[in-house]
């Protein structure tokens, strides 16, 4: 049987009318179709010149290959290391389906899903998303400036996936046993300044403190910044310790804004976050700082493709 040539082939799908579904499944073929050298080379542009990653010496040389990396030996302290030690990425394998497994991170897919179109396990699947993600998130900005707005948000404390419960086991989308936010709950705190640069911080079980709030927030406040909350004491007593100036909303009273005043751009980024979170049915809270890592990621829009979240999640932490 004679072998189609690729122009016939090209021209037979431009006559041929092809619904959604159809352009779905051409688009995962085409992704899937990936050049192993592509991913190598990224990562190796990504780390040309950085130092070793032991000792910090800038003295190296080339050391053999491993893996399809090039390896160098520290002139410094005697190791040898490649492009991806010291790095979340460093012992993964199949670096031919990275880029199209990064694309599924880019359109937000499941463990499963994202598995099916990349051709590897879910458990395989699974283990990429909690080291490509911590990567590329570290994207983030040192400081926020002028208005800054902070909230918190609460979910129902999950140990899903653990071996060993420290409670009694629930069903999923269960309730707290009380009323309230208490230690049945993770605390995510959010702060968000008007120009949209977003940080998230996982503080633990419970209501956020003011102990909390100067660990998280002091160290990417400036001086002159003012700070926007709603009426918890908490932001109070952290403002006057630091020396922030304060404003804070009495949304409990129904008062969304005076004026300039409001903190509905982090309430937005809140309704946004657990709009994104449904499709995943649930999450562990050990994995909650991830998550808001990955739609902080996906909201900000400054890695936009495969390549991009590579050469972010390949630096070191």
């Amino acid at each position: 049987m004679r072998s189609l040539q690729f122009d016939e082939i090209f021209a037979t799908l431009t006559a041929v009318p092809l619904s959604a579904t159809d352009l779905v499944r051409l688009r995962e073929w085409i992704a899937s179709i990936a050049d192993p050298t592509e991913c190598i080379a990224l990562i190796e542009t990504a780390a040309r010149g950085r130092p070793c990653p032991r000792c910090g010496c800038g003295h190296v040389h080339r050391c053999g290959q491993a893996s399809g990396l090039q390896r160098f030996r520290c002139l410094g302290c005697g190791r040898s290391y490649n492009a991806l030690t010291g790095t979340p990425l460093a012992r993964l394998r199949k670096k031919e389906c990275w880029l199209t497994y990064l694309q599924c991170i880019l359109e937000s897919r499941t463990v499963r899903d994202a598995a099916r179109v990349v051709g590897v396990h879910r458990t395989t699947s699974f283990r990429w998303r909690h080291r490509f993600v911590p990567g590329a998130m570290r994207d983030r900005p040192a400081t926020l400036s002028a208005i800054v707005e902070a909230d918190e948000t609460y979910r129902l404390e999950s140990q899903k996936g653990s071996r060993h419960l420290t409670r009694k086991p629930r069903k999923r989308g269960g309730v707290a046993r009380r009323r309230g936010i208490n230690r049945e709950h993770d605390c995510l705190l959010v702060a968000r300044d008007r120009s949209g640069q977003t940080l998230d911080f996982h503080t633990g079980r419970g209501q956020v403190t003011a102990a909390q709030l100067d660990r998280c927030l002091k160290p990417v406040l400036p001086a002159d910044v003012l700070l926007i909350s709603d009426g918890a004491v908490a932001y109070r007593h952290f403002a006057a310790q630091a020396g922030i100036t304060h404003e804070w909303v009495n949304v409990k009273a129904g008062i969304r804004a005076r004026g300039a005043i409001h903190i509905q751009n982090v309430n937005s980024w809140h309704s946004r976050f657990k709009s994104w979170l449904v499709r995943f049915r649930g999450v562990a809270s050990r994995y909650l700082i991830n998550y808001s890592g990955w739609q902080r990621m996906l909201d900000a829009r400054h890695l936009t493709t495969p390549g991009h979240l590579l050469r972010a999640a390949v630096q070191p932490g």
